[in-house]
């Protein structure tokens, strides 16, 4: 059991468990206290008296029941180490939060269309079938709140699809194998469709929104050259950069250094990382194309150096 656990990258692994651990606080805390989390973290509809800032990201850890978390996290497990590992850490946990949270905006943008469009707005009460109850609990109730990780499960779904096109995946019904670009466009069609024929409560828009948002994150990193996180650390590093120059005064500098040297030492060093920066962004390019299992042994263990810093 240690093994398997240690085999999934760390933010994976963390995110599995603490939505794991979110669905048995839910359930005690229910039965104990009657207190149901998903009333106050759960994503309500914006116009809804309960909806807070915070739920388009406490959403994504609460789920409603055990199935719900089962196939969520099944898919986090099966695709997210490997994003993980292709990303980075600090990128995979960014990739993660902006689906889900694209997700979150998606869905609500679903609901005002079908507050003002289906002119549920006009209405003061509303008939549930057992009883009549005021729209402001309406809008406040279980039918339109939003709970579960399916929307940034989606989004790494679609990140497995653009970076590992042509990898082969097994499905269960039909027994079948297909490329991972073609499973994922056949996911977002079945999603599509759903979305404006079938009356579940499922939230179909939350899962193309993640989708959405994780394609446009990718290609925006795509576009930046691969960065990666252009604008966090960059801001980062305008803020270290201040403190790092009021360290490096010149009673601190090495014995025998001088001013030349240390812009030399300096203009080497972003040479190098310009050159390693341009290798990832060509065994990306290779994986776009070709898939992972292109990749030649040295080109793997590069990807994994780089994606790992």
């Amino acid at each position: 059991m240690n093994n398997i656990a240690n085999s999934i990258p760390p933010v994976t692994r963390w995110l599995i468990i603490i939505n794991c651990a979110v669905l048995i606080l839910q359930e005690v805390l229910v039965r104990a206290t009657g207190i149901d989390l998903a009333n106050i973290f759960g994503l309500h509809f914006l116009l809804a008296s309960d909806f807070y800032l915070f739920q388009p990201v406490t959403y994504m850890f609460l789920h409603g029941g055990l199935a719900h978390l089962f196939f969520n996290m099944f898919a986090l497990w099966m695709f997210g180490g490997i994003i993980e590992r292709t990303l980075g850490q600090k990128r995979f946990i960014v990739y993660y939060f902006v689906c889900g949270i694209g997700a979150a905006l998606c869905q609500e943008l679903w609901q005002l269309t079908q507050f003002f469009y289906l002119g549920i707005s006009n209405y003061q009460a509303v008939n549930i079938g057992s009883q009549v109850i005021p729209m402001s609990a309406f809008l406040n109730s279980a039918a339109w709140t939003t709970v579960g990780a399916s929307g940034a499960c989606y989004g790494v779904l679609l990140a497995f699809g653009v970076l590992y096109p042509e990898q082969r995946i097994m499905l269960l019904i039909p027994p079948i194998p297909m490329k991972a670009k073609y499973f994922v466009f056949a996911y977002a069609a079945i999603e599509l469709f759903s979305a404006y024929t079938s009356n579940d409560n499922i939230a179909h828009f939350a899962h193309l929104g993640g989708m959405l948002f994780g394609w446009l994150l990718l290609h925006y990193w795509r576009k930046r050259g691969g960065t990666g996180l252009p604008l966090i650390e960059g801001l980062w590093k305008k803020v270290s950069g201040i403190f790092r120059k009021e360290r490096q005064s010149p009673q601190f500098r090495p014995v025998g250094g001088s001013g030349i040297h240390g812009r030399q030492s300096d203009y080497e060093y972003n040479l190098e990382k310009k050159r390693r920066q341009e290798r990832i962004d060509q065994i990306l390019e290779k994986i776009s194309r070709s898939g992972y299992d292109a990749l030649t042994a040295e080109e793997k263990r590069e990807l994994f150096q780089y994606s790992s810093k």
